[in-house]
């Protein structure tokens, strides 16, 4: 019943974020005004707001002027859906699953907007802190949750040391990272650190790895050159990922790795 929840209102999320993605990097309002076709300008009824579905039943054009509706709009939907899901079943019905859910949404928002405007806007990162640190707290101290106050201390180092790294990375080397992604990289300190330590180093790492096969794969194909600006933004919400779901069982691979190579 929680997967099916969750998947619900990751349709109902995605919906919303399409509208984040469009117009915060452009400085404009997410309430106000009411979605309409960039061709004609009439507004989008209420009964061709329905996610996945309305597009479908359109096939995939504006009512009024038969205009293109781009296949990504539903596409974000549906797979926002899918990781609320997936991120339910993971996590369960718990209280940590209100944080989990806010890092996919924010997440998904951060990644398309950073391929599309290689930003990662100050108006969604910035108040993702303190959201965060009062879901993360939420999750420890209400009624039921973990109560491991030391799981919030460990997120607030988390979110130091990985927001510390990444600046010492930005003014070593400007041109290969931006400002932006030092912001970003606090926010996912604060969960990976909330998950643990191991959490934390393997998310880190995988970042890298993941954002350098994909530039070498690009590179390989001449799709981009060694002065080519690749968004880093999505392959850190990829690596935090990677860290969350993987990072405990990584580290003991590692660990009984060297333990054997010593012996």
């Amino acid at each position: 019943m929680i997967v099916a929840l969750a998947a619900l209102l990751g349709l109902l999320v995605g919906s919303f974020l399409n509208v984040v993605i469009w117009r915060v990097p452009r400085g404009e309002s997410v309430v106000s005004p009411p979605s309409a076709c960039p061709r004609c300008g009439e507004r989008v009824r209420s009964r061709d707001n329905i996610p996945v579905l309305s597009w479908l039943l359109l096939r995939g054009r504006c009512r009024d002027c038969q205009a293109p509706i781009a296949a990504r709009y539903p596409l974000v939907e549906a797979a926002t859906a899918v990781l609320f899901a997936l991120t339910a079943w993971y996590v369960g019905a718990s209280w940590a699953l209100p944080a989990a859910l806010y890092l996919v949404a924010v997440s998904i928002a951060l990644a398309l907007i950073d391929i599309d405007v290689k930003r990662l806007p100050n108006a969604i990162v910035l108040p993702s802190y303190p959201v965060a640190v009062a879901l993360i707290v939420l999750a420890t101290w209400a009624p039921g949750g973990s109560g491991d106050g030391g799981a919030v201390v460990r997120a607030l180092l988390g979110c130091a040391v990985m927001f510390g790294v990444y600046f010492a990375l930005c003014l070593a080397y400007p041109r290969g990272m931006g400002f932006g992604d030092v912001k970003l990289a606090g926010l996912l300190g604060l969960y990976l650190g909330w998950v643990g330590w191991p959490a934390l180093i393997v998310g880190w790492f995988a970042a890298f790895l993941l954002g350098g096969v994909f530039s070498i794969g690009l590179l390989a194909m001449r799709r981009a050159g060694r002065k080519t600006g690749i968004p880093f933004g999505p392959w850190m919400l990829a690596g935090a990922a990677v860290g969350v779901v993987a990072g405990a069982a990584v580290a003991d691979w590692y660990l009984a790795l060297l333990s054997t190579s010593a012996a």
